[in-house]
């Protein structure tokens, strides 16, 4: 199966060639042609030590041993070029493979030249000053320096959702570091990642600079664990995240980046700008079919404009435009001559089961559907899913334990859950009610009501008088307990792809005997 986006038949990428992997063990599926497969292959769990083998003898050897900062920007901006020449045929394997609407895989197609841009701005703040370097004066004949080193050969686990986006902002700032890399897609997304193996491989990276092995839980597990990788860069689910850090615990030396998911929250005040909020609300609920981590998951409303509120959302969210991903209207007219849509389909038929028994759970609890998700009817078969909007009493941990719909479960898709709030301080409580601390809002017009929000809500991306999801690359973006380990992508990935070394040079005779210490001259 070869993807018309793609240059070569479905292969991994070891030490700069592509090694064809022919089979069906793993198989892609279009979630809105389900009888459709963009990719498929027969992973070979051994290539994971062949592309670690080929990643560290580029780190020893050859024009990567050797490479300056210069040399590693200039092949990055070769590789942004080369992806904005060839957005277009990303997007159509990005659709293809998740589903999700043509506007957003345009837009995530665009967003690779852009992270390249934003990792080498050199201007203040910037990640590039934090790991520029020191040089100082400690006295007059000693300088102290301190140097960034790449930690080495790093393994990085991508998500299906954002299957460019978010491993592209993990492979760049490693490279740009000096790293190798070993890249594993997400299973249900290898296309897209043998398409970021090409344009890798095409911008003119050394052999073994960048590998590609794909897999699914076998080959995944084989990467984490190495012998020889000297770090993990993963965004994916807390329990995969857990069993990252479980297969390392013995390496406290590694480095483990983890983006993982949410329980997010939206805040509604009374004095909110009320049609700003419905709109956030419903965009970040129901965003990419509700499968972002940064989706809002939860929304607390003040109960003196909870009915309005609650119904402007549910008619906000039922007038949502579902179905092909191309868009609606003449389906032999390219994408942009057709009437976009919002949501395509989930990722699979399992997703989408999870999704509607996660609703039937929450009713069973004592929820009350507001708008019903259900599964869409579509001539082509597609995982489609109607939008659901339920209403709950109140959002607490102290009763969460052992429920399946509990408030703190994160489910990947378009069930949103609201609650009302008596004032601030019950919003915070009901919000800050969470394992997960990635990201959450406020709408309110009261500058100090967002200022206390602000600064008492526990997650890494806090926003006023905007939805949680999407972030911005020229920001740092993580979250904090389930939701990751302090170790921020955006602007602050270069931290996490490279360590530094603290240096003090003497250049002046200044020795001097510590007290209780003598020297005698003699001795030389």
């Amino acid at each position: 199966m070869h993807h018309p986006s793609l240059q070569s038949p479905p292969s991994d990428l070891i030490g700069g060639r592509f090694v064809p992997i022919p089979g069906d063990a793993v198989r892609s599926i279009n979630p809105a042609r389900p009888d459709h497969t963009p990719w498929a292959g027969s992973p070979v769990v051994g290539h994971v030590d062949a592309a670690v083998r080929a990643a560290r003898a580029a780190l020893r050897s050859g024009p990567w041993a050797t490479s300056t900062m210069d040399d590693r920007f200039a092949l990055l901006k070769a590789y942004a070029d080369l992806s904005r020449q060839r957005a277009r045929a990303l997007a159509e394997i990005i659709c293809d493979e998740t589903g999700k609407a043509w506007w957003e895989a345009m837009a995530e197609a665009g967003a690779i030249a852009d992270k390249v841009a934003i990792t080498l701005d050199p201007a203040e703040r910037m990640g590039l000053s934090r790991v520029a370097g020191i040089d100082l004066e400690l006295s007059a004949t000693r300088r102290g320096v301190a140097r960034f080193r790449p930690h080495g050969v790093m393994a990085v686990v991508g998500p299906f959702n954002f299957p460019a986006h978010l491993a592209n902002g993990h492979i760049v700032p490693a490279l740009a570091m000096g790293n190798a890399v070993v890249f594993k897609p997400s299973d249900k997304t290898p296309g897209v990642g043998q398409f970021l193996a090409e344009l890798f491989h095409d911008a003119g990276f050394p052999a073994g600079v960048v590998n590609l092995v794909q897999g699914g839980a076998d080959v995944a597990g084989r990467l984490v664990a190495h012998e020889d990788i000297d770090g993990v860069l993963f965004t994916g689910s807390w329990p995969v995240g857990r069993r990252i850090l479980e297969a390392n615990l013995d390496r406290p030396g590694r480095i483990i980046a983890l983006e993982l998911g949410g329980s997010n929250p939206a805040v509604v005040m009374p004095d909110a700008d009320l049609r700003q909020a419905v709109i956030e609300c419903v965009r970040a609920g129901f965003a990419t079919t509700g499968q972002r981590c940064t989706c809002t998951r939860r929304v607390i409303v003040h109960e003196s404009i909870a009915e309005r509120f609650i119904q402007a959302m549910a008619r906000c969210a039922e007038a949502l435009a579902l179905g092909d991903p191309r868009g609606l209207g003449d389906a032999g007219a390219p994408p942009e001559q057709r009437a976009p849509v919002f949501m395509g389909p989930i990722i699979r038929a399992g997703a989408r089961d999870e999704s509607l028994g996660f609703q039937s759970a929450i009713a069973r609890a004592g929820g009350h559907v507001v708008l019903e998700a259900r599964a869409m009817e579509h001539p082509s078969r597609g995982y489609y899913i109607t939008p659901g909007l339920v209403r709950v009493p109140r959002f607490s941990l102290a009763q969460d334990a052992g429920r399946d719909a509990g408030c703190d479960v994160e489910n990947f898709g378009p069930v949103l859950r609201v609650s009302t709030c008596r004032g601030l301080d019950d919003a915070l409580d009901q919000a800050n009610a969470t394992r997960y601390g990635l990201a959450a809002s406020i709408f309110t017009r009261d500058a100090a009501a967002s200022e206390r929000f602000l600064r008492e809500c526990r997650a890494g991306c806090v926003n006023v008088n905007t939805g949680t999801a999407g972030a911005s690359s020229k920001l740092p973006f993580g979250g904090l307990g389930q939701s990751g380990n302090h170790r921020p992508a955006g602007s602050f990935s270069l931290d996490y792809c490279a360590y530094p070394v603290a240096s003090m040079i003497e250049t002046g005779p200044t020795a001097a005997p510590s007290p209780g210490m003598r020297f005698d001259e003699a001795w030389l």
